[in-house]
């Protein structure tokens, strides 16, 4: 099966390698070819540590790269299966979705991995159905995939992105379209409960972290995790949640948008509400 692959970050590398492992042509899009590029470059280079240090053999390693390609845009019209993972806005999406549903083939299947937006709205004015297929970082390793229905999203699209969760080696559970869907609408708030405890000065964040790992048995704890997942995601989810719900359980902690103007997102800016330059 040929899977394009469009958003080329964490996420799209690890859906890509996830399907080039089990035999698929993945193609990555990003911004620009040599973005791209770029992001398959690095997509090497983690595959290639794996194998120095004993975790992948080497043949495997260049099995994956060889069914990871870089192509023009146009290139997705014989897709087989279109994964959006670009930036979580409504917008942007839909933007994108547009042009590939002018481009593709009609048999192609459309897919978004969004983690909280409305796949209803997102596939309006389109010819082709859309269904979600929220993967969790990091892909390879985290065998969840949330399949999400829409409102429009036949059932016999949803069953066949089950059955393809399973051939890649991932566990689906269906999810009817609500705002986080279920991981986020409970991991998120507690992120941000993470950080209301924070401000309110009940501890410090290395001791609410503690508290949660030690006291509830998490592997990690809400500061830490957000961290992982980005505080400007964490604060996109979070305003899906009150836009959507009008529940003040879901307002975002200001805290979270002052570390979000601040650039201070987390792991991958290198400092969120801990340091990670070394």
């Amino acid at each position: 099966m040929k899977v394009a692959i469009f958003g080329a970050g964490t996420m799209g590398s690890g859906i890509a390698q996830v399907f080039a492992a089990k035999g698929h042509t993945a193609l990555m899009y990003a911004s620009s070819v040599a973005s791209a590029q770029r992001h398959r470059d690095k997509l090497a280079a983690s595959l290639n540590k794996k194998v120095a240090r004993g975790k992948m053999e080497q043949a495997a390693a260049d099995d994956i790269m060889s069914r990871v390609r870089v192509e023009e845009f146009e290139a997705a019209a014989d897709a087989d299966l279109v994964i959006e993972c670009v930036a979580e806005n409504m917008a942007v999406k839909k933007e994108l979705l547009g042009r590939l549903d002018a481009l593709c083939k009609e048999e192609t299947i459309f897919a978004s991995n969004t983690s909280s937006l409305s796949l209803t709205e997102m596939a309006q004015g389109l010819k082709h159905p859309l269904v979600g297929m929220h993967f969790f970082n990091p892909v390879p390793v985290m065998k969840l995939v949330e399949v999400i229905a829409g409102g429009n999203t036949p059932a016999e699209l949803v069953e066949w992105t089950k059955n393809l969760s399973l051939e890649i080696g991932k566990t689906p559970v269906v999810v009817n379209e609500a705002p986080g869907f279920v991981v986020n609408k409970i991991l998120v708030p507690y992120c941000n409960e993470g950080v209301c405890v924070l401000q309110e000065g009940v501890a410090s964040a290395e001791d609410i972290d503690i508290a949660m790992q030690l006291g509830c048995n998490h592997p990690m704890g809400p500061l830490h995790l957000g961290d992982l997942i980005g505080w400007d995601v964490v604060l996109s989810i979070m305003d899906v949640l009150y836009n959507e719900t009008h529940d003040s359980k879901y307002r975002a902690n200001v805290l979270i948008r002052k570390m979000v103007r601040a650039g201070k997102l987390g792991i991958k800016s290198g400092e969120g509400f801990f340091s990670y330059n070394k």
